[in-house]
């Protein structure tokens, strides 16, 4: 089968480590739930990369019953979209196991976000964050999933998944038996930056609450963080060249254009020579009739834990009814005995 006789299939998940925050809304839930009008679409708490780095027991387990509820009260439904948390579907260990003896070294090593997370501790560092690009394949082909949506930073692991996929591929002789994924970047504000500097990504791990809006914040904690985002003194700017060394100005017309589904032109025409005070009234506004909502569901669908787990098991028996065949293939390809 050649890989693009695959049926398309979507598939991306998100770390139960810390809140939800509006770079994870606008850069990938938004996205999500467009996609599941038109596309089979699987969507996974991805538990066992949480557990690379030191992680809580306990706090694990509410992170991943709140990331789901997330899931949930941005628009992704259970009854259409396949719902589940990774370690629920053994699968995906079998294939991660697998794809550590097809993947090499060189390839992990040139991994940025790895070399960025150990710092100058590699050393130290558990193997599971070293292989944590073997495991993200797996979860993707297990499925044969052909669309990711991913963020910028996550293109390099993807282009890992399309690597070992080839690789196996070639290795045992099953031309097309996995697709080489494609990646799925839209919108305006696929990259969210932090409210306090324009020049990083909007991050859970930054010490800063005022750097980003997270899912729970209420209307008051949103506008408060809004209205004190960095900006510089120069009014909005006619076009969008005038963005140009503008980091926190893009970023914040950005985020607007994202919430309202406009072209970020249209934007820059509407607020074209007005001063960031009245801007950032009206983006407050805009993003509290988007986000509370969202935030309100949250309580309500987490007042429940029962339930979220309920969810999570019947997605993971789908999930596992379509895994199942496709990683007992590949333990036939490699040559185990069952």
């Amino acid at each position: 089968m050649a890989a693009s006789d695959h049926k398309p299939l979507v598939f991306s998940g998100m770390q139960p480590t810390n809140t939800l925050h509006l770079g994870n809304y606008l850069g990938a839930l938004k996205n999500w739930v467009r996609l599941q009008e038109t596309m089979d679409c699987i969507y996974c708490v991805v538990d066992m990369h949480a557990i690379t780095v030191e992680s809580d027991p306990k706090a694990l387990a509410a992170a991943t019953r709140e990331v789901a509820a997330a899931y949930v009260a941005s628009g992704v439904e259970p009854a259409r979209a396949i719902l589940f948390n990774q370690s629920q579907v053994h699968e995906h260990a079998e294939l991660a196991w697998i794809f550590n003896c097809v993947a090499r070294m060189g390839w992990l090593g040139r991994m940025t976000q790895f070399k960025e997370k150990a710092g100058k501790h590699r050393e130290n560092e558990s193997v599971g964050l070293f292989v944590y690009p073997n495991l993200m394949a797996a979860d993707i082909l297990a499925y044969k999933a052909t669309h990711v949506p991913v963020g910028e930073d996550q293109r390099q692991h993807l282009e890992l998944a399309r690597d070992i996929a080839q690789k196996f591929n070639n290795d045992y002789g099953v031309p097309g038996f996995f697709p080489l994924p494609e990646p799925v970047i839209t919108g305006p504000a696929t990259r969210v930056a932090s409210l306090r500097d324009g020049t990083k990504k909007m991050s859970k791990s930054d010490e800063s609450d005022y750097s980003r809006i997270n899912l729970t914040d209420d209307a008051d904690a949103i506008a408060q963080k809004i209205r004190k985002a960095r900006t510089d003194p120069a009014p909005l700017p006619d076009s969008e060249k005038g963005l140009e060394g503008r980091p926190e100005a893009e970023n914040l017309i950005n985020i607007y254009a994202a919430l309202a589904d406009e072209p970020r032109g249209n934007v820059i025409a509407r607020f074209a020579g007005a001063q960031f005070s009245g801007f950032k009234n009206e983006l407050a506004d805009l993003a509290v009739s988007k986000l509370v909502p969202i935030a309100t569901e949250m309580r309500r669908l987490l007042a429940d834990p029962a339930e979220i787990d309920r969810w999570l098991r019947h997605g993971a028996d789908k999930a596992r009814a379509m895994a199942h065949p496709i990683v007992s293939e590949v333990k036939r390809i490699v040559g185990f005995v069952s």
